[in-house]
């Protein structure tokens, strides 16, 4: 099992930045890739950032150029900086962990930090 724990979310004027960690513990060892969702009233879940254990990343296009993905050297915790936000980025997000025990892919999910972005 692996257990994420969310941070750093809150409310921020448009414009504004803010970064949001996820700290990663438990059977940490096979995680292959950390990405962030999020969730608006009314929407469906929708991926936001991904990075893989080897670095590699993809953002969805509403975010490239202000939101950027990245994890610590342990590769326990990682991080969504968001800049340049605007209302539509209002959300809750939610960090994932997908980690690989051939043949199956787990994936776990935190609890949700919501993101308001109002002025």
């Amino acid at each position: 099992q692996v257990q994420l724990v969310e941070s750093g979310g809150g409310l921020v004027q448009p414009g504004g930045s803010l970064t949001l960690s996820c700290a990663a513990s438990g059977s940490i060892l096979n995680i292959y890739a950390m990405a962030w969702y999020r969730q608006a009233p009314g929407k469906q879940r929708e991926l936001v950032a991904k990075i893989t254990s080897a670095g590699s990343t993809n953002y969805a296009d509403s975010v490239k150029g202000r939101f950027t993905i990245s994890r610590d050297n342990a590769k326990t915790t990682a991080y969504l900086q968001m800049s340049s936000l605007k209302p539509e980025d209002t959300a809750v997000y939610y960090c994932n962990a997908q980690r690989l025990v051939v043949p199956v892919t787990y994936n776990y999910w935190g609890q949700g930090t919501q993101v308001t972005v109002s002025s």
